[in-house]
């Protein structure tokens, strides 16, 4: 009898240790950026906004208004959208977080012929994208993209 009691100790004890994990600020950045792969895999324009700040302004000219100008025309082009995140490095400064990471984008265009059932590249883009810890969680600030192997380097900096 002892030795079965000892043995559910063990289990519950292996069991509960996982559950004590706290989520760092790096676990919370990177959440959100996965949830920016979904959401843009299921064209959910609503869910990628909400995870921008009020005061979303990057380089490239865009605010948070006029990115779903930009979301709208890559989902209508694309009514298929994968995303593949490679070599994410978050590095995270009090209320700052930094994230580095490339993604491999394909689609499936819209042309009705059965070719378009193979996914199309739209490229390797490397990502540099700034983020603000504010009262409702981490929120994106800036972001920079630019196509791998078209001269450009890590975000297009």
């Amino acid at each position: 009898m002892r030795l079965v009691m000892a043995l559910v100790l063990l289990i519950a004890m292996t069991i509960a240790i996982p559950g004590c994990h706290k989520e760092t600020e790096q676990d919370k950045v990177k959440k959100v950026i996965t949830d920016i792969q979904r959401s843009a895999e299921d064209k959910d324009i609503k869910k990628i906004i909400n995870e921008l700040s009020k005061t979303y302004n990057d380089p490239q000219g865009f605010n948070h208004d006029t990115i779903k100008g930009l979301l709208l025309g890559y989902f209508f082009r694309y009514p298929k959208i994968s995303a593949y995140i490679t070599d994410l490095e978050i590095s995270v400064e009090n209320t700052y977080a930094k994230v580095l990471f490339q993604a491999v984008l394909t689609g499936i265009s819209e042309s009705g012929s059965t070719v378009s059932l193979i996914p199309e590249s739209l490229g390797m883009y490397a990502f540099v994208v700034e983020m603000q810890k504010e009262a409702d969680g981490w929120k994106v600030t800036s972001a920079t993209w630019a196509r791998v192997g078209d001269g450009g380097n890590r975000g297009g900096r």
